[in-house]
């Protein structure tokens, strides 16, 4: 039996407590065979605080977590939020220049990470970015085997994860509701995503605030959790879940036959993801009774050409409802009824979870407030705003007026009946793998190459989901193929950012203005849409 400090009010480890102390034999955490209950869970996470303290991580300090859906995930997100630290979240798709930067730019002291998961080389990807980290990285705590390439690792102290979870004298509590607990990546309006920070009282109020809109406190809920950790969609999720008690099914990689057997064989009541996850399940699946169990189907549209998603999902008992979230206000900030109409619940946005929450639009131009129906940038005050962006005042005060509402970049309206609805992204951020991404990112690492002079990257709606194009500019005296800028791009970046398509071009099209001399994006676009075709008429 652990010994039990006071706990801070609006801590995260204050909502597992509780959620420990209401059904202490309850499932959290299910993961392949195994079972993690509320009691167990939290002996775990104090058990690691406790080590994590020996080894000198505390109140301020960064730890990354790069890790697929797994319980370690869970625990070492509230173990840090226990000693105060902050998790960085990376993202299981990211490969060396992201996994360098992301790290380097939050200055992790400390990385949790799985020595090898399937066709991710988490502990190679590392091996290589080693030295670009000498200074900040000085603690690496292995989920699984240490392999020789993790021994070789020199100037860093190598613990496995097991390890930190024997038993030592409970530490006292250093995380409050307002220490930093969380820090994610955005899309930015630099070449560099930013780094979001939230604490840990806006995590803790707004999950509870989703649990009861979603209706997880409910008897015997099951969360399918193939949402990955590391993003704010399945991070809200999984939050909004443990604080009302229901159990969270870790799903690490998605497979359409094991994720319907596990819908059934558990139960699953709760089942969120993207548009093209639904299409997926309704392609393969044309049993209603497969999905018999589940109560709420929240979904992202990410792929403009799934118009159709929600109808065909009805068709199956699955009433899917739009959502809306962003990194800065965390996930399901809002969601439709789902007793709505389709033509209502296929629209992303809804009603706030939380009814202290508010919306208003504005004519980006003018600056002017527009009323209901009226299309400008959505922007939102409420209890999930972030702390602003990780040693970016600058970025922080541009994205949050005087009277603290978050301008979202979003394009959208208000409606008649009290809620909202998002209608696209302004300016030229691309959803990728849904992600957003800013292009700046892969046009900034695709100029790197020695070839290169310059580089523009357009989305495009590409069959089955959203993927970019590059247009480069070469040097005249050097040969390179498509075939090499799109390898120089797997060896580094996330298979998503990866452009679908390289296109050789002489100049950019541009076009000249009151405020200076512009690319035309949108003539790219069309050129890269054209030669796509065109390439597909000819195969």
């Amino acid at each position: 039996m652990i010994k039990q400090h006071k706990l801070p009010e609006r801590s995260l480890i204050r909502l597992i407590a509780k959620s420990a102390q209401r059904n202490p034999e309850a499932t959290a955490l299910i993961h392949g065979s195994e079972t993690i209950s509320y009691a167990n869970l939290q002996t775990r996470i104090h058990r690691l605080a406790a080590n994590l303290t020996k080894l000198g991580i505390t109140k301020g300090d960064r730890v990354g977590i790069w890790l697929p859906n797994v319980p370690e995930w869970i625990e070492s997100l509230f173990a840090c939020a226990y000693v105060g630290a902050i998790s960085v979240s990376v993202n299981t798709r990211y490969r060396k220049s992201e996994v360098t930067d992301i790290l380097s730019r939050s200055g992790c002291k400390a990385l949790v990470f799985s020595s090898n998961y399937k066709t991710i080389q988490f502990s190679s990807i590392l091996h290589e970015i080693r030295e670009d980290l000498q200074q900040e990285l000085e603690i690496l705590i292995v989920v699984g085997q240490i392999n020789e390439e993790i021994k070789n690792t020199t100037n860093v102290q190598i613990f496995p994860y097991e390890s930190l979870l024997e038993n030592v004298t409970p530490v006292q509590p250093m995380g409050a509701g307002s220490s930093s607990c969380i820090m994610f990546t955005t899309s930015g309006t630099t070449n560099l995503p930013k780094l979001v920070v939230h604490n840990q009282a806006t995590v803790s109020l707004h999950s509870k605030n989703v649990a009861t809109a979603l209706d997880l406190d409910r008897p015997n809920a099951t969360v399918l959790q193939a949402i990955p950790f590391c993003g704010v969609f399945g991070f809200s999720q999984a939050i909004a879940a443990l604080s009302s008690g229901a159990s969270v099914l870790c799903v690490p990689s998605f497979d359409i036959k094991a994720t319907l057997k596990l819908i059934q064989n558990h139960q699953v009541t709760h089942l969120n993801g993207s548009d093209e996850m639904f299409d997926r399940l309704v392609k393969y699946s044309q049993n209603p009774a497969a999905f018999r169990s589940v109560t709420f189907c929240g979904y992202a549209n990410f792929t403009p050409s799934l118009t159709d998603i929600v109808e065909k999902a009805d068709k199956l008992g699955l009433k899917l409802v739009g959502l809306y979230g962003a990194s800065e206000l965390l996930a399901f900030l809002a969601t439709q009824k789902s007793n709505a109409t389709p033509s209502k619940r296929v629209r992303m946005g809804g009603f706030p979870v939380n009814k202290n929450t508010n919306v208003r639009v504005r004519n980006p131009k003018t600056g002017k407030l527009l009323g209901q129906g009226s299309v400008g940038e959505l922007e939102f005050k409420c209890i999930s705003l972030m702390e602003g962006y990780y040693k970016d005042p600058e970025a922080t005060k541009s994205a949050i007026t005087i009277d603290g509402f978050f301008r979202s970049g979003d394009l959208g309206k208000l409606c008649k009946d009290g809620s909202f609805e998002f209608l696209s992204r302004m300016g030229d951020v691309l959803r990728l793998g849904g992600f957003l991404v800013n292009p700046q990112e892969i046009e900034t690492f695709i100029q790197g190459h020695p070839a290169v002079l310059g580089c523009q990257v357009v989305g495009i709606d590409g069959p089955g989901k959203p993927s970019c194009v590059a247009f480069i500019i070469i040097e005249d005296t050097l040969n390179i193929s498509e075939d090499e800028i799109i390898l120089f791009c797997q060896d580094n970046l996330a298979k998503y950012k990866v452009p679908s398509h390289i296109f050789f071009i002489e100049k950019f099209p541009t076009t000249t203005g009151p405020n200076g001399t512009k690319i035309q994006r949108s003539v790219l676009r069309d050129l890269a849409e054209s030669k796509i075709l065109s390439q597909n008429h000819e195969i």
